[in-house]
């Protein structure tokens, strides 16, 4: 993974933290690889300060853990967690769909299925760094539309332990997820909260399963799938 220009960006330890959660996700951090605080500093040409308030959010998340005069030591991604992840999102997510269902403006609408248009484009394209941005801005209109701050607000901090970056290399889930989001903006364009709350619900469900196949595959998820782990539960419709 080529290093963006961190020395340009604010909040430059929330994008440091987003750095190293997307290099454990692809596999370029391994459990039990240790990440260096100066080393990785020097790779992204920024300060120590930012890196390790990183590291520290990081460890905080579970990713990672720190050993006395070792440093901070990257943690197994497991296959439960990543269930439990995609669980709470597909509720919250359910929710804030159903909400926005009944509060969304016809701007807000439009505003949408353009965010949806270039999304099907970046996929089309493979330009998955364009396509990963979308699909985060499509979300994120829709829990705006909820309004509902605090409940919009749990979900950003549920969704940084969620790979998005990954998923638009998953074989099939492109057009899965496109499919979903057709499905959701139906929903939105009718007005209807079971049935916004339905199909957010299981678009976000959907790609716990072959999320994990794709990181086992990839060595990152290094647990057994068992079956009971990746039934995920509904969100009443």
């Amino acid at each position: 993974m080529t290093a963006p220009d961190f020395a340009a960006r604010p909040q430059l330890s929330e994008d440091v933290a987003r750095f190293v959660r997307n290099r454990i996700f692809d596999g370029t951090y391994g459990a039990g690889e240790y990440v260096r605080l100066d080393q990785l500093a020097a790779e992204l040409g920024i300060s120590v300060t930012p890196v390790r308030e990183a590291l520290f959010q990081l460890r905080a998340e579970g990713l990672l853990a720190q050993q006395p005069r070792r440093g901070f030591v990257v943690l197994p991604v497991t296959s439960r967690d990543l269930t439990d992840v995609a669980n709470v999102q597909a509720h919250v997510g359910g929710e804030l769909a159903a909400r926005a269902a009944t509060n969304i403006k016809d701007d807000e609408l439009r505003q949408l299925e353009e965010i949806q248009a270039q999304l099907e484009t970046a996929y089309a394209s493979n330009d998955n760094e364009r396509a990963v941005r979308l699909n985060h801005e499509f979300h994120r209109a829709i829990n705006v539309a909820a309004d509902s701050p605090k409940l919009a607000q749990l979900m950003s901090q549920i969704t940084r332990y969620a790979p998005e970056s990954v998923f638009p290399t998953i074989a099939g889930w492109p057009s899965r997820s496109i499919k979903d989001h057709r499905r959701v903006l139906a929903a939105l364009e009718k007005r209807d909260d079971k049935l916004a709350r339905k199909a957010m619900s299981e678009h976000l469900a959907a790609g716990a399963v072959p999320l994990i196949e794709h990181l086992v595959e990839r060595g990152v998820v290094g647990d057994a799938i068992h079956p009971d782990s990746t039934r995920l539960r509904r969100s009443p419709s």
